[in-house]
């Protein structure tokens, strides 16, 4: 909680606003009296912390999707092989 005190803001909008609308970054006071430190370079550091949170965020597809096409091949091959061998033993 911040009392009688100004701070410095950053606004981002989100880049995928299915997660979030806006991440805001509060500014350490004594940032831009460092040397060689401009607001631009602060602005774009907070863009590429909401985007790659973002990124991290993101749903996972469902396992039948992350199942590589040969898996399923070989698993189709074995249950058409199975279910051969059964009717032949009946």
């Amino acid at each position: 909680m911040v009392k009688g005190t100004s701070r410095r803001v950053i606004v981002v909008d989100s880049p995928d606003p299915n997660l979030f609308e806006q991440a805001i970054f509060i500014v350490k006071n004594d940032v831009f009296s460092q040397e060689g430190v401009t607001s631009q370079q602060v602005l774009g550091e907070a863009c590429r912390i909401a985007r790659s949170c973002a990124a991290g965020q993101t749903a996972r597809p469902p396992l039948w999707r992350r199942v590589p096409l040969w898996c399923w091949l070989i698993g189709g091959a074995a249950a058409a092989a199975a279910a051969a061998l059964l009717l032949w033993i009946l």
